[in-house]
């Protein structure tokens, strides 16, 4: 991954199992499964799992490519790690300021990417702009789009253990239905 400190703030845990979580910031199913992330890191042990954060824009949301890039600088910024959740939790938290109705209706439509960018940083605390337009942000959108299409990922969000996708994996499981895909319980 090109930036060092982004690698960081997208990776919770330190343990041998690998897991991949590939999400877009205004899936509701992407964030359904990063509410648990944390629970999952807990019950699993820090030392025994590693949750890397894949960040994935999808043609279908339309203002995803933003939102993506918010995220991913958020990653690059001091407390990267911090931003990043913070980032997150108000995409997630209040999705109907980044997700047109079905799509391709409504009021959002006449909203700008300047716009939005500023309602992320309004909603979340994290100033993003400076970091937002900085070239290695685009190198590591560009990376992460790579990698899950390197990996066959196409929607989110997806779970893959140790470069193994796991196709029964759900953001409708319990924490404890994860354990058990993934090998902890």
């Amino acid at each position: 991954m090109p930036v060092t400190n982004a690698n960081q703030a997208l990776t919770w845990g330190h343990g041998p199992k690998v897991l991949d979580v590939f999400l877009e910031p205004t899936c509701p199913f992407s964030g359904k499964a990063y509410a648990k992330l944390p629970a999952l890191l807990t019950a699993a042990g820090e030392n025994k799992l590693t949750i890397r954060l894949r960040i994935q824009s999808q043609p279908w949301h339309m203002f995803s490519p933003i939102t993506t890039r918010a995220v991913l600088a958020a990653s690059t910024l001091p407390h990267g790690r911090d931003a990043v959740m913070h980032v997150l939790s108000a995409i997630f938290n209040h999705r109907d300021a980044f997700e047109p109705q079905d799509h391709c209706k409504g009021e959002l439509l006449n909203a700008s990417a300047a716009q939005i960018l500023g309602k992320i940083e309004s909603l979340s605390g994290v100033q993003l702009k400076s970091a937002f337009f900085e070239d290695h942000v685009t190198t590591l959108q560009k990376w992460h789009a790579r990698y899950a299409r390197q990996n066959g990922i196409h929607v989110s969000p997806t779970f893959m253990l140790d470069g193994i996708v796991i196709a029964d994996m759900s953001s409708g499981d319990e924490v404890s239905d994860w354990l058990q895909k993934l090998g902890f319980a």
